[in-house]
């Protein structure tokens, strides 16, 4: 991504999308090649400044993630647990869908899945038993 935003939403919102870098437009042209050549082997080209915003992002508390993982949800994908945890923050399917760059539908389809795959009814029941904290 090359950009003049230094906006932490828009950092992370490329970094989610599958965004291999992060180089902002007042980069010093001289090392852009050398950017995009590392890119292309498989290294990540994001500035010192912006790698501590995103270490820092890690180090601070964030909402909160479900506590316990019933073993009918290990069948799960990291998708699927993206999607209900956004859903679970109280985003709706096409706020969720925005925000991981998916359509709708595609959002539809994982909460399908998430539903078959646990054996309930509804979102809000899929909801209540992956956040559910008691280990019984």
């Amino acid at each position: 991504m090359l950009t003049v935003s230094r906006d932490d939403s828009d950092l992370f919102d490329s970094l989610r999308a599958g965004a291999s870098g992060y180089l902002l437009k007042d980069t010093d042209p001289v090392r852009l090649p050398a950017a995009l050549r590392g890119v292309l082997s498989g290294e990540a080209a994001i500035p010192r400044s912006l790698v501590a915003r995103i270490l820092n992002e890690f180090r601070t508390p964030g909402r909160p993630r479900f506590g316990r993982r019933p073993k009918v949800a290990a069948r799960l994908t990291s998708r699927e647990w993206e999607v209900m945890e956004l859903l679970s923050d109280g985003l709706s399917t096409d706020e969720v869908a925005r925000r991981l760059f998916l359509s709708p539908t595609t959002v539809r389809v994982h909460i399908s899945s998430v539903l078959r795959k646990l054996r309930v009814k509804d979102r809000q029941a899929a909801i209540d038993l992956l956040s559910d904290d008691d280990p019984s």
